[in-house]
C-alpha cells in the first residue's frame, strides 16, 4: 500500500526526471529557461512590454512621467471610447508581434498561458470584485476553421489568475465581417456595426456588473467598440478593456 506522502515523493520525482529530460524552453526561441511558458532574458529583453505612462482609455503609451492622473491620448480625446477605460500588456511589434501571431494563427494556444500573466499586470487596475471577464467573440465560421478563439484562451487564463467570474460566450458575432486589414478607421467602425449582441441565454450575467473585455490586438478599437456597445446595451453597469497588443499610434 502506498500512503500519500509517497504518493507525493513519486509524483515530485517523476516531474523532476521530465525536467531533466525536456528542460523548460523559451516561449519564442530554444533557449533554456528556469520554469515552463517563460521568455529566456534575450527574448523578454527585446519584447515591447508597456510600462509608464499611458492612455487610460486604450492603452496606449504616452510621453511624461505617470503622475497617478488619467491622461487620454489624443485618438482618444478626438474619438471617446464606449468603455470606460483600457489598457495593453505590449506594443504590437517584434517580439509583441511574434507572439500574437504565433498565437492566433500558429497553433501555439499555450502561449495565452505565458501571456496570462502579462495581461493581469496591465488589467489589475480595472479589475473590481464582482468583474465579469468576457472574451471578444469569433464569427462561428472563422472559428471552426481556427478551432480555437485566441481571445477566449487569453480570457480564461487571467479570470483564473485574477480570480474573477468567465463567461467565454458572453457574446456572439451574429455576421461574419470581411477582413479589418487596409480599411481607415471610418471603414473599420462601419464593418462591424452591429455584428456583435449579447449571448441571448447569458445576457443576464452582466446586467448591473463591470464587463472586462479581452482581446488579443487593438488596432483603431472598432471591434472592441461593437463588443463594448453589446454589452452597455444588454445592461452592463460599466465597461473595461485589456488587450494583449496594442499597435503603436505611428505604426
Amino acid at each position: 500500500m502506498i500512503i500519500e506522502g509517497e504518493t507525493g515523493r513519486a509524483g515530485r520525482g517523476l516531474q523532476g526526471l521530465l525536467s531533466l529530460l525536456f528542460p523548460p524552453q523559451c516561449s519564442l526561441c530554444d533557449a533554456l529557461t528556469a520554469e515552463d511558458f517563460a521568455l529566456c532574458p534575450d527574448c523578454w529583453r527585446d519584447t515591447p512590454f508597456i510600462h509608464g505612462l499611458v492612455c487610460d482609455a486604450c492603452g496606449a503609451p504616452l510621453l511624461g512621467e505617470d503622475e497617478g492622473q488619467a491622461e487620454l491620448c489624443d485618438e482618444c480625446l478626438a474619438h471617446p471610447r464606449p468603455w470606460t477605460r483600457g489598457r495593453a500588456a505590449m506594443l504590437y511589434r517584434d517580439n509583441g508581434r511574434k507572439l500574437v501571431l504565433a498565437l492566433k494563427h500558429g497553433d501555439r494556444t499555450e502561449l495565452a498561458r505565458t501571456a496570462a500573466p502579462w495581461l493581469l499586470r496591465a488589467a489589475r487596475p480595472l479589475i473590481g470584485e464582482r468583474t465579469l471577464v468576457a472574451p471578444v467573440p469569433l464569427h462561428r465560421g472563422r472559428l471552426f476553421r481556427r478551432r480555437y478563439n485566441q481571445s477566449a484562451l487569453l480570457s480564461a487564463r487571467l479570470a483564473r489568475l485574477a480570480r474573477c467570474e468567465h463567461c467565454p460566450d458572453l457574446l456572439v458575432r451574429r455576421r461574419r465581417t470581411p477582413s479589418q486589414e487596409g480599411r481607415s478607421r471610418e471603414a473599420r467602425f462601419a464593418n462591424l456595426a452591429g455584428a456583435i449582441e449579447a449571448h441571448p441565454r447569458r445576457a443576464g450575467r452582466m446586467r448591473g456588473r463591470d464587463v472586462l473585455l479581452v482581446d488579443d490586438v487593438m488596432t483603431s478599437g472598432a471591434t472592441l467598440a461593437a463588443a463594448a456597445g453589446a454589452c452597455l446595451a444588454a445592461g452592463a453597469a460599466e465597461v473595461k478593456v485589456v488587450v494583449l497588443s496594442r499597435v503603436a499610434m505611428d505604426d
